[in-house]
């Protein structure tokens, strides 16, 4: 009797073992399967797909301090070919400026503005002159906000007898908005902008 009821304990802690090793090897698969998917639903809330031109395409959306000098390098560009790339042509000239300003403070206004009385857009258009802008280089200070940036372009006015080429350096501050819009999908704002050169370098004369 004494033998049987041995066998039923050790029976017993046998199934006991079992079933504790048993749970924790569910325990252990279920915390797997619970990391595995919070991991896919992180990897899936990363990725972003724009559609353009009917084409579904897929980006990788990552912390925005991480591209914080690839836009502000963007918005100074896009700012300065905006305000610099002149067509003759009254409307060309206001919509390229118009939406300029939207990238500027009023510093961008006011240099606007004494263009403007000078005479300046009248000349491009009476004399049928293009002016075209790039951009060489962009230098940043993200040690503290606002951003000071230095740039520095090269304009190219091209008439019909000639094509000069004028050095550009203008610098200023980039704030951060709190929000993006159409009009400045980056979100900044350039501010105290100056321009500091903008001399002839170069005259190419074409030949008839």
């Amino acid at each position: 009797m004494f033998t049987q009821l041995k066998n039923i304990d050790r029976a017993f802690q046998h199934i006991k073992r079992f079933s504790m090793v048993f749970l924790l090897a569910c325990a252990s698969v279920t915390s797997v399967v619970v990391y595995c998917c919070f991991s896919m639903m992180r990897e899936s809330g990363s990725r972003v797909f724009i559609l353009h031109n009917g084409k579904l395409l897929e980006a990788i959306a990552t912390e925005r301090k991480q591209n914080l000098p690839v836009e502000l390098r963007d918005h100074i560009s896009t700012f300065h070919r905006l305000f610099f790339t002149l067509d003759p042509d009254e409307k060309a000239i206001s919509a390229g400026i118009a939406k300029s300003l939207y990238l500027a403070d009023g510093s961008a206004k006011k240099a606007y503005d004494n263009l403007k009385e000078s005479g300046y857009y009248n000349n491009l258009i009476s004399a049928n002159i293009s002016q075209h802008i790039e951009v060489d280089s962009i230098q940043l200070d993200l040690n503290r906000e606002p951003y000071s940036f230095r740039c520095y372009g090269t304009q190219k006015l091209v008439r019909s007898s000639s094509t000069v080429l004028r050095k550009l350096v203008t610098q200023g501050q980039v704030r951060v908005l709190e929000t993006q819009t159409d009009n400045n999908p980056h979100g900044f704002l350039i501010q105290k902008w100056e321009t500091l050169i903008n001399a002839d370098v170069n005259l190419k004369t074409v030949q008839p």
